[in-house]
């Protein structure tokens, strides 16, 4: 499941559950043909949760996670990052990302 959130829904996540957290721009080309490739994922993997974060309208939590560009996949686990891709990625690097934390 894709969800699109804002920062204060970011703090209200359950912080022990594995997750996705993808930070991305609307006028970011790579950022869209992402969005394609995690749909994908998305019905691969129902049941793990991917958030979608726009990375201009929630500057304060991009600057609090240390996120510099875009798109950028950070991966959760018991409330911490344990990895992260920058950049367009395939299909199979994001897939062994998240098997990783589950």
């Amino acid at each position: 499941m894709i969800i699109e959130i804002n920062e204060q829904e970011y703090q209200s996540l359950n912080p022990a559950a594995p997750k996705l957290v993808e930070f991305y721009s609307k006028t970011c080309g790579p950022c869209k043909m992402l969005s394609f490739v995690l749909k994908d994922i998305s019905k691969q993997k129902p049941d793990f949760p991917i958030y979608t974060i726009d990375f201009d309208e929630n500057r304060d939590l991009k600057e609090q996670l240390g996120v510099k560009g875009f798109p950028t996949m950070l991966f959760f686990k018991d409330g911490k990052e344990v990895s992260r891709l920058e950049g367009l990625k395939q299909k199979p690097a994001i897939i062994k990302a998240i098997e990783a934390l589950v």
